[in-house]
């Protein structure tokens, strides 16, 4: 594991932000490990973590142009990460859009620079990929070129129910639909190295490893 992965996974353990227990998902399973990227909500922290996406996206060597934040955490990510890209060298446009159009003032529903050239979309993760579509679907419309998907964790696990798990990873589908790559600054398999290194949380690592084998790709 890289030192970038392994640093984003001890702080968000020191932030709260990654939790080990037992949670229940937003697609109703029980889950030993939880991920809020919402608890990222004071500056030096979300500096912090806007260093970490950063870099991830530097030393990715994809080529772009500016950054799309997807209402609503995307919005703060991608002028959060524009921040830091300046701070290394970078400086990057950014946009983000409104889930609903203004009529006044500037008007419409994206707010910030053109979009235009090749587009990286900030979010926190993949779930369902509802909002990385309605971004794709926004910067094609604009006449950019989504160049791809930069989240905080990959979970690497299938979607659906039980007895009818999908092929691939959400990650994986959306990659696969919008042919763009998806950066994530860690993954599960990160998580899980982690916790092999830590002993004081060896008690989680048997239930990540199973939920790992019950729904990992």
């Amino acid at each position: 594991m890289s030192n970038l992965r392994q640093e984003f996974i001890a702080f968000s353990v020191s932030t709260g932000v990654l939790r080990f227990g037992e949670f229940t998902t937003k697609a109703g399973r029980q889950s030993p490990y939880f991920f809020n990227a919402g608890l990222f909500h004071d500056g030096a922290t979300l500096g912090k973590l806007a260093e970490f996406y950063a870099q991830t996206l530097l030393d990715s060597g994809l080529a772009f142009d500016m950054l799309f934040g997807p209402a609503y955490k995307g919005i703060t990510l991608a002028s959060a990460t524009a921040v830091a890209l300046a701070a290394k060298g970078r400086n990057t446009p950014f946009a983000f859009n409104r889930k609903e159009a203004k009529d006044h003032g500037e008007g419409g529903t994206i707010v910030g620079a053109k979009l235009q050239g090749k587009v990286v979309i900030v979010d926190d993760v993949i779930s369902a990929g509802t909002s990385v579509r309605e971004s794709v679907d926004l910067i094609r419309a604009a006449g950019a070129e989504p160049a791809a998907v930069l989240i905080a964790l990959d979970r690497m696990e299938k979607s659906g129910k039980d007895g009818a798990l999908s092929a691939g990873s959400a990650v994986q589908e959306v990659s696969r639909e919008f042919g763009i790559p998806v950066v994530a600054i860690a993954n599960l398999d990160d998580l899980f190295n982690y916790l092999s290194g830590q002993p004081e949380l060896a008690q989680y690592k048997d239930a990540v490893a199973a939920y790992r084998t019950r729904y990992g790709v």
